[in-house]
This record gives structure tokens, C-alpha cells and sequence, in this order.
């Protein structure tokens, strides 16, 4: 259940075309039964984030239907084969004003759970809602990253297949590292390999 307090918004990403599986869709891959981008909304959901934006552009339809019952706002990225950059512009367009900051979430994170999420929300708002917040397992930096509302503009100006993760290198000295127990935060999927990991 979304909380309106937070004023924390999801961008959850899930236009990509999985390149790297070949035919296959890796979101709408099954893990347990339930394919992986429902898995990651169903978490995204029972988190403290305010209300939940979904990009989607690559089978559209499909996305949908996976995220049926789901209280989210959809926004189809037409430039999804652009890059990752382009689903970023499309998702921030749809934060409200009034927010005071949104957490990316990438669709294809089968571990993440509800706890790694309010970590990051509740960091967030201990830091007056002014620093950039960052999971880090065992040293490394993972997803998903909380970014207060001032950085929205220089996010909205990337371009190309890649996040916003050289704006964390750029304004280090305003990121706060947030260190979690196990390595969810660091774990995604892009090839068939990977995806053979979490069915098994």
C-alpha cells in the first residue's frame, strides 16, 4: 500500500526490449510463477513510496497484463528503442511537482524486496530529502537510487542506453551510501544465464 506522506515517487522501468535474451522478454520471464516485473511491482507496492509511475514500451500490452490489479500510472516511452535514457524522460515527466523526490526502480530485479526499498525512502527523508541515497553491497553500488527532485533536470538530459549513474560520480559529494545485508540490491537480470539462475 502506497503512502501519500513519503512524497517519494516510483519510476519503475520497463520498456526495454531485453536485448541480450534473445526472443525472449526477461520481465515477463516466470520466477516462482509469477513473471519477474510483477514480482518487482508486488514489492514496489507494499513499499512506503507515495504512488508509482510504470514506463513501458517494448510489448506494451503484455506489461499490462502481467501488471493487472496493480495501482500504478502507466506512461508508454514511443522511444524506447532509444536507450534506457529516454524511459528515465519519460518516467520523471510524470512526477508530480509536489514530490520531493523519486526512487528508480529497474523492472528486472528478482530479489528486491519491500525492506531494501523503505531503507532507501526512510534514509531519504533523515537526509531532508536533499541527498542523492544509493544502495551499496560488499562495496558496490546497486539499484534502486533515490534522487531528490533538483536533479531532475540534468537526469531528463541524458541521452543514449545508459541510467544515471555518472550524475551519482559527478555530485558524489551529495550521495549517501546506504549499506544493505545481502546483495538484492546488486542483482539483476540480462542474459538467459542469469535468468537460469533465479528458475533453477
Amino acid at each position: 500500500m502506497t503512502n501519500p506522506d513519503t512524497r517519494v515517487v516510483a519510476v519503475v522501468l520497463a520498456a526495454g526490449t531485453s536485448s541480450r535474451m534473445g526472443e525472449a522478454n526477461k520481465l515477463l520471464a516466470p520466477i516462482d510463477g509469477t513473471p519477474l516485473v510483477r514480482r518487482v511491482l508486488d514489492q514496489v507496492c507494499a513499499s512506503r513510496v507515495s504512488s508509482i509511475i510504470v514506463v513501458t514500451g517494448h510489448q506494451e500490452s503484455a506489461i499490462h497484463r502481467a501488471l493487472q490489479g496493480c495501482d500504478v500510472t502507466f506512461t508508454h516511452n514511443g522511444r524506447y528503442e532509444d536507450g534506457l535514457s529516454t524511459s528515465l524522460l519519460c518516467g520523471l515527466e510524470k512526477v508530480p511537482q509536489s514530490a520531493l523526490g523519486a526512487i528508480i526502480c529497474l523492472g528486472d530485479m528478482p530479489k528486491l524486496k519491500v525492506e531494501h526499498i523503505d531503507r532507501l525512502v526512510i534514509e531519504f527523508g533523515k537526509h531532508k530529502s536533499e541527498k542523492i541515497c544509493v544502495p551499496v553491497f560488499d562495496g558496490q553500488q546497486g539499484n534502486p537510487v533515490v534522487w531528490p527532485q533538483k536533479y531532475f533536470t540534468e537526469m531528463q538530459a541524458l541521452t543514449g542506453d545508459t541510467g544515471a549513474k555518472k550524475l551519482i560520480a559527478h555530485h558524489q559529494a551529495h550521495v549517501v551510501e546506504i549499506d544493505m545485508d545481502d546483495d538484492s540490491v546488486t542483482q539483476d537480470i540480462d542474459t538467459p544465464d542469469d535468468l537460469k539462475k533465479f528458475q533453477d
